[in-house]
């Protein structure tokens, strides 16, 4: 079975950033799907799953109440490992084109005062937040990509190269 194209980034030099992850053609379109990694793989802890939680609320709702991008927002949540979140957007952009609105949405959680749809009747486990552990997390992230714009490892997949045996089967090494 082929290995899906998530699992060939080499998850061993990944850094945190803005990453084009795979592209869709939907009709006459595309959606586009980007990795906000805020961790390294297998080499940082991963983002607390309560603040996890906050953090998806907080962002998705600044996302998706941003009039110029509102439209364009299909998807925003948590990676399964927590190291960071998939964002989904119509159309075709370059990470970098989006760095401007993943930085908003990440200082958006500073000026938090609650967790927008944290009550029963919104959200299936409504007890799971922490927004004062949600603002550590972005505060640091916004710091780490304010720092680092210019380098272009943010934006760029470590790729792990492809192997094919001597009896040409192919698989992944990473």
């Amino acid at each position: 079975m082929e290995l899906i194209q998530s699992f060939s980034v080499d998850h061993t030099r990944i850094v945190p950033g803005i990453f084009f992850s795979r592209q869709d053609k939907v009709g006459g379109g595309y959606v586009t799907t980007y990795d906000i990694r805020l961790k390294r793989p297998n080499r940082e802890p991963v983002i607390d799953v309560a603040a996890m939680h906050s953090l998806e609320h907080i962002i998705a709702t600044t996302l998706r109440n941003d009039p110029e991008w509102k439209d364009e927002v299909v998807y925003w949540g948590p990676m399964g490992c927590l190291t960071g979140f998939y964002l989904i957007l119509k159309g075709d952009r370059q990470p970098r084109d989006i760095y401007d609105i993943v930085l908003k949405g990440f200082r958006s959680v500073a000026d938090a005062d609650e967790v927008p749809g944290a009550t029963a009747v919104n959200c299936g486990y409504y007890r799971m937040h922490n927004l004062d552990l949600a603002k550590y997390y972005a505060a640091e992230f916004v710091k780490y990509l304010t720092d680092n714009k210019d380098d272009p490892e943010i934006y760029e997949y470590p790729r792990s190269e492809r192997l094919v045996t001597d009896d040409g089967r192919s698989f992944y090494d990473s």
